[in-house]
């Protein structure tokens, strides 16, 4: 059975649309995380146009976030004042990354900087994960306890000026290291369709020393707001958001996080960060396998919607 997407301008067989929402879903539930930085690079694998894959996947973020965003603020673990500072940094970063996108995409470049910057991202992160949860494995067997600095431990950061006090955290910050934090997750959010809380989470805890019960609802908090206003720009600006697209995959994907939630609670931890590496490290490498081989088609024909 297929389905017609205007804005990719190509017909694909819905049930695997469908099966890459809820396997999407499936490990959002699972992993705790957004699933933007899986959905599209498996909708690039699937030959839907780079630039609707990644408007799309933006839009689908945002139904995930809403979800947990409200969780975390009727059980006090959102830190609305923090939030609204990375929000601001978000949003200006989001509008200087639609503004480079269309740039790429004019210029042609727009398929090879997405590919690179996904292995890029996705290679580190994932070798970064795995060294840390391989560790927390040995640790565990050998019941080695972990030692982690605690929140509140001073660094360069917070040596930096223009300060704040954050009640909710509990924390005297400088607003800088949190605006070019958010600035740099809303380009991301823009060129990738990612919602980066898989880099802003580690980076509210291990560099910002913010105490990890509120990192997570108010990382949340940020990207509703800026994978929203992403969704706007890169549909006004771009016309790349494929409605039917994301609707398929935004049904699929709740479906697939309920079953998710249940296995992951059934897992530890390290495992499951252990999982998640190697997931991130197998869609990096199949993109730099992708970047390396020579492509079946020469040549292609591209309209404005897409490619062809």
């Amino acid at each position: 059975m297929t389905v017609y997407l205007p804005i990719a301008e190509l017909s694909v067989n819905i049930f695997i649309i469908l099966g890459m929402g809820a396997a999407v879903g499936f490990l959002s539930g699972m992993f705790g995380v957004g699933g933007g930085f899986l959905i599209t690079p498996l909708l690039i694998f699937y030959n839907i146009p780079p630039v609707v894959a990644v408007a799309t996947g933006a839009n689908q973020v945002v139904a995930s976030s809403i979800s947990g965003a409200i969780t975390h603020f009727r059980r006090g673990t959102l830190d609305m004042k923090l939030g609204t500072v990375l929000l601001v940094g978000g949003l200006c970063g989001a509008t200087a990354g639609v503004w480079l996108f269309a740039l790429l995409r004019r210029l042609g470049q727009l398929d090879l900087v997405i590919s690179l910057l996904y292995v890029a991202l996705l290679g580190t992160v994932g070798a970064l994960m795995l060294v840390e949860s391989i560790r927390a494995l040995r640790r565990a067997a050998k019941d080695q306890p972990v030692t982690l600095r605690k929140p509140g431990h001073h660094n360069w950061v917070h040596g930096l000026p223009l300060k704040m006090r954050f009640k909710k955290s509990k924390i005297y910050l400088s607003i800088i290291p949190l605006v070019v934090l958010g600035f740099s997750i809303g380009v991301l959010t823009s060129i990738m369709g990612v919602g980066g809380g898989f880099i802003m989470v580690p980076a509210m805890i291990y560099l910002l020393r913010i105490p990890t019960n509120v990192v997570v609802g108010t990382s949340l908090f940020q990207i509703i707001f800026v994978t929203a206003y992403t969704t706007i720009m890169q549909a006004t600006t771009n016309n790349s958001v494929d409605i039917v697209l994301a609707f398929i995959l935004m049904v699929a994907g709740v479906v697939g996080a309920q079953y998710g939630v249940r296995v992951g609670q059934r897992l530890r931890g390290e495992q499951l960060r252990a999982l998640l590496a190697l997931l991130v490290l197998a869609v990096g490498m199949r993109l730099a396998v992708d970047l390396v081989l020579a492509p079946e088609n020469i040549y292609s024909v591209v309209s404005e919607g897409g490619r062809r």
